[in-house]
């Protein structure tokens, strides 16, 4: 069946002459193991893209090659389905039709098949449910840039309720790839370069998903982050030891932490092992070390791609045969290889049938604990029953805005006069510009898998579901005329574009000059999935903008504020010294624009920190702050590949000041635990936020061992004047790495403990001995360092 046309056409858009049957008693797993046929297994192991289309723009890699099953709906439901992908999330849909649509689909199924289970429903959530008229939060890299996990879970609560009242129970979210070079187009999905705060940020939204009963998709597992130049699907040149500690230990944290129920296999290969086919990857690691006993799903097309792009299969079923075996549960997002070509196989001997049993049993647990081996399981979503449904509430707003608020980080703030150049005084607001290509872009607020950008601009003819202010109009909003001009697009800006930014630049007080990405899918963009950079240089010809408006600002005594919205850093070396401020947005969703003149007028102090280095020069990557020595500037190479801002740096409005430095004992053994403590205070005269961070530097290690780490942090709101006192608590399991023999372990030695306000800046150093034997910290170690804030 293909995932066209006719799918959609073949789902009936009304619940009228459709009866479901009632499956009398609850279903028992087993019984139901025992009592299907082949057929009935497999079609609960398979989804169909109802909306789908192979024709125009895709969504997905490859997807009008793609062609799956060619058999109709009515065939394939027969016996049964397993998942509907993205009913609400494939074209724009109003909410009550897609509900509409989904009730019917899930009765033709219930009546057709001789058990009537209904499908499991999954859809994207990365920035929110991708879905028309859903709130656009902030993508991922915003969230790592507030460094407030009970934020990010208080998201994920508000879009897990609403998807279970729209009739969902999966959701694709949240990404758990470590950022390892800036060039990838899919660092705006991740939450940074840092594991720790992968792994706590990530924790964080999968248990406010799954806290709400939605099955929480941990992806991709593992490496894909890392492929070779930043190219997307580009295979990946790495060690297990890299592997281990630095992209392993985020899933390792949202399965133990946030009881994530399943995970997403990666689309790249491991020196030359697909995630796919990996079956220490996906049974003996996560299943047998981890004890993980969720479900395993395909990336859109994965198992396919172990024939068609990665060759190591030679046809649909030796592709089926190798991803089953290897522990892959589900193929999303169609059927394709777990159809036809793997009941050939299982008929024929080639693959026990127990292979299919095991998947099959995860996935009916799974069902069952939604309710859907439930004998009064209802197949209109509640939000359909109840008449209405808002995806786009006030307290969604709200919250967006907040977090957008937090993730903004105020990169540099030179004295303008005699005072700062931010916040913007009433005086500088009276007399105001807004140029450059992101100005009057609603678009420069969303990532790729906001659905405005990730479907709807496959769809011209269909207006954005949601009010998305821009950077221009929300000034002109609060302040009055201000002067503006949309001087091109990320990638192409005129001269005469340039000439007429430089003219505003050089008639008004202040300016402010907005650059960065349009998010998009496949080229269709400057960041997002598979729109690699070739460099770190603003693209297209917005460097060459920014320093003649730079110039002409300067030359008129301008105030310049620069603000990058992007989904990836961008080298900023040349202009960091010209521009009175650089603010730094990561794709801050529909209230982003707010956010940003909360923060620029001063109603926000911000509060934002780097989740990612800022480079100093466009070709100086891959690289990042969690590096060994050799990486680093050395006499050895001509290159200084040091950031020009690094991970965990962001201004402030007030200041902090730090004192007080304790630490329980100098020594520990390496099963104990030491406590570090400091006092903090805001010494200035408005309230704020500082974001304290602790790093580990194991100066002498059995391998090399990065120069820091992190290893806590506690974000620390205090009032001007307020104190409060910070307390972390080490346990020696946090110094463990993968060491020589490939094990995880805790060595006694010299380590050093970093209080500081960044990767780059230390306020103050605790050196600790540790004492006794070495010994190994498998999955049960602990993975968090307890921190405590006290007021003082």
């Amino acid at each position: 069946m293909t995932s066209g046309a006719a799918e959609k056409q073949a789902i009936p858009t009304s619940t009228s002459g459709i009866e479901p049957r009632d499956p009398g008693e609850d279903f028992s797993i087993e019984e139901l193991v025992r009592d299907m046929t082949l057929e009935e297994k497999l079609a609960q192991l398979v989804g169909v893209w109802v909306n789908a289309s192979t024709d125009g723009d895709s969504v997905a890699p490859l997807q009008s090659q793609m062609a799956g099953d060619a058999r109709t709906w009515e065939d394939i439901i027969s016996s049964g389905l397993g998942q509907i992908t993205r009913m609400y999330g494939t074209v724009p849909l109003e909410p009550l039709e897609g509900a509409r649509r989904l009730a019917a689909a899930q009765e033709q199924i219930m009546a057709a098949s001789r058990f009537g289970i209904p499908a499991q429903v999954h859809e994207e959530c990365l920035a929110g449910l991708a879905a028309w008229k859903a709130t656009a939060f902030p993508v991922p890299l915003a969230w790592g840039a507030t460094f407030n996990p009970p934020l990010v879970h208080r998201m994920a609560g508000l879009i897990g309720a609403q998807m279970r009242e729209l009739g969902i129970h999966q959701g694709l979210a949240p990404v758990l790839d470590v950022v390892r070079d800036l060039r990838w187009g899919r660092v705006e999905e991740t939450i940074g370069e840092d594991p720790y705060l992968v792994g706590t940020v990530a924790s964080a939204y999968v248990s406010g998903l799954e806290g709400t009963g939605i099955v929480a998709t941990l992806k991709h597992f593992v490496g894909y982050s890392a492929s070779r130049a930043g190219r997307n699907h580009a295979p990946v040149s790495m060690g297990p030891r890299e592997l281990a500690d630095v992209m392993l230990p985020p899933f390792e944290m949202a399965i133990k932490h946030g009881q994530a129920r399943s995970v997403m296999h990666a689309y790249t290969d491991t020196d030359g092992v697909p995630a796919a086919a990996n079956h220490a990857l996906l049974t003996a690691l996560l299943r047998g070390e981890w004890g993980f006993n969720g479900t395993v799903v395909a990336d859109y097309f994965g198992i396919a791609f172990l024939h068609a792009t990665h060759g190591i299969a030679a046809d649909s079923g030796e592709a089926a045969a190798l991803a089953l075996a290897a522990g892959v549960d589900v193929e999303l997002p169609t059927v394709n290889c777990y159809g036809r070509p793997l009941l050939e196989r299982v008929r024929s001997g080639e693959v026990p049938e127990s292979l299919v049993d095991t998947a099959l049993r995860r996935v009916l647990l799974q069902k069952q604990e939604a309710g859907l081996l439930a004998k009064g399981f209802r197949p209109a979503p509640p939000a359909l029953e109840a008449g209405s449904i808002d995806l786009d509430p006030a307290g969604n707003r709200a919250l967006a805005r907040e977090i957008a608020a937090q993730s903004l980080v105020l990169l540099t703030n030179k004295t303008h006069g005699n005072s700062p150049c931010l916040p913007l005084p009433s005086a500088a607001l009276a007399s105001l510009g807004v140029v450059g290509p992101l100005a009057e872009d609603p678009f420069a607020m969303l990532g790729c898998y906001s659905f405005d950008a990730h479907v709807g601009a496959s769809h011209p003819e269909v207006p954005m579901g949601i009010r998305v202010p821009t950077v221009a109009g929300a000034a002109s909003e609060r302040f009055g005329d201000v002067r503006s001009a949309a001087t091109g697009t990320c990638e192409a800006i005129a001269e005469d574009q340039i000439a007429e930014a430089c003219r505003i630049a050089a008639s008004v007080d202040t300016c402010v000059i907005a650059v960065g990405d349009n998010a998009g899918l496949f080229g269709r963009g400057t960041s997002g999935e598979g729109n690699d950079a070739a460099d770190l240089q603003l693209p297209g010809d917005q460097h060459r903008m920014l320093d003649r408006v730079l110039t002409a600002a300067q030359a008129a005594g301008t105030r310049a504020v620069v603000v990058v919205l992007s989904g990836r850093p961008y080298a900023l070396g040349d202009f960091a010294d010209r521009a009175g401020a650089i603010v730094q947005g990561f794709f801050p969703g529909e209230e982003g624009a707010e956010a940003l003149w909360d923060v620029l007028a001063g109603s926000v102090n911000p509060s934002g920190k780097l989740p990612v280095s800022v480079p100093g020069t466009s070709g100086g990557q891959p690289g990042t702050y969690l590096r060994s020595r050799l990486a680093g500037p050395s006499g050895v190479s001509a290159l200084d590949p040091s950031p020009l801002f690094g991970f965990g740096h962001g201004l402030s409005y007030t200041s902090f000041a730090f004192s007080d430095h304790a630490a329980g004992t100098p020594t520990m053994p390496t099963t104990g635990e030491v406590s570090i403590g400091c006092l903090v205070t805001n010494n200035g005269d408005v309230d704020g936020a500082e974001v304290v961070q602790l790093y580990l530097e194991d100066p002498v290690g059995e391998v090399v061992r990065p120069v820091r780490e992190l290893i806590g942090y506690a974000r620390v709101e205090l009032a001007a004047g307020a104190s409060a006192r910070v307390e972390f608590t080490v346990h020696a399991d946090r110094t463990s790495f993968t060491g020589m023999d490939l094990q995880r372990v805790v060595t006694p030695g010299l380590v050093k403990l970093h209080v500081a306000t960044s990767s780059t800046h230390d306020v103050h150093t605790h050196e600790v001995i540790l004492h006794g034997e070495r010994r190994e910290a498998g999955f049960d170690r602990e993975m968090l360092t307890p921190v405590t804030v006290t007021p003082q």
